[in-house]
């Protein structure tokens, strides 16, 4: 308690935060949500490599932001009874970093490593050894002095998460026993999802609210359970404390969210191609500089939904707006005959 006192009430709320960051995550792959095919696959590998006493085969789970990556390493973890070491690929800044992490696990041990489309090229070198044949070579002093030093390693799995499968190098990919595409949820799953997490933040809500956030929430957990946060306080300050659709729609539009779960962003990319440059085709740069948004950022967080759900195509000479964009903002007068 007395620790406590010497914390900020910033640092609380943050703690308070992860931990009930943590509640929200389920812990076994029968309490997880979604991503049928990947839970059937897991569950025989992890099986098996139990019943042979061998470390699980080194696993990627890629695919778009806030899928659940980074819980579905957890889950493995807990169901291989595997204690788990977690970093990200920018963190890794030399291969000492990485000898480091590998040394300190122990034999069946889990190294997750998030975002490992951005690990340097010569840590990621490092690891072909190390996930092939369990061992690195590094080099001991310098100058004359300087020897290489051949150190073994227990047999552990690495398991990588990326939103950029296609930017690792065949080498590091090829090394990936189990590769696991995470997809979209439905909006059936993403509503049983907010309903479990309404109950572990002990939040008043009706299924039709449920269904409301979840359509809204681009098949993404991690933005149903923002979503579901916000929704609960505007309910508790204008609804009574309870999350019905009424509240759920209110709330999502004072977010600007609209009813296919485009936000500011979206609507400002896909009106700006259309209204700027007849709807394309347009280039990333262009774009970038015209909604003041990261390239990265667009790449990364908006396109992929927007292609999933048909308003934007790729092109070689850049993006379109698509007919279903000029439907959603009722501006089919501005199309291109």
């Amino acid at each position: 308690m007395e620790d406590n006192q010497h914390l900020t009430s910033e640092q609380v709320m943050d703690s308070k935060e992860q931990s009930l960051e943590h509640t929200l995550r389920p812990q076994r792959l029968a309490h997880y949500l979604g991503q049928e095919k990947i839970k059937k696959e897991l569950s025989i590998y992890i099986e098996a490599a139990k019943n042979r006493e061998e470390a699980l085969d080194h696993v990627l789970l890629y695919g778009p932001p806030g899928l659940g990556k980074t819980t579905m390493a957890m889950v493995i973890a807990n169901e291989m009874g595997a204690e788990i070491r977690t970093t990200s690929g920018p963190a890794i800044e030399k291969p000492g970093d990485l000898v480091a992490l590998l040394n300190d696990l122990e034999p069946g041990g889990i190294l997750f490593i998030d975002e490992i489309h951005r690990m340097p090229r010569i840590a990621e070198e490092m690891l072909y050894s190390a996930m092939e044949d369990f061992y690195v070579d590094i080099i001991i002093g310098q100058g004359e002095t300087a020897h290489p030093v051949h150190f073994p390693l227990p047999p552990f799995t690495l398991i990588g998460a990326t939103t950029r499968a296609g930017s690792l190098s065949a080498p590091l990919r090829d090394r990936f026993g189990i590769l696991a595409h995470m997809e979209y949820y439905t909006k059936e799953e993403l509503e049983k999802i907010v309903l479990r997490s309404a109950s572990v933040l002990q939040t008043d809500i009706v299924e039709d609210g449920a269904l409301e956030i979840a359509r809204r929430s681009r098949g993404t957990p991690r933005i149903a359970n923002r979503l579901l946060k916000r929704v609960r306080d505007y309910a508790q300050v204008r609804g009574e404390g309870i999350v019905d659709k009424e509240n759920a729609a209110s709330a999502l539009d004072l977010l600007s969210v609209d009813h296919k779960g485009l936000d500011s962003v979206d609507h400002k990319l896909l009106k700006t191609m259309i209204t700027l440059y007849n709807g394309g085709p347009v280039g990333l740069n262009t774009l970038s500089a015209n909604i003041g948004e990261e390239m990265m950022t667009i790449e990364d967080m908006v396109e992929p939904f927007l292609l999933k759900e048909g308003f934007i195509q790729r092109t070689s000479r850049g993006r379109m707006a698509t007919q279903k964009a000029y439907d959603h903002f009722d501006l089919m007068h501005l199309m291109k005959k």
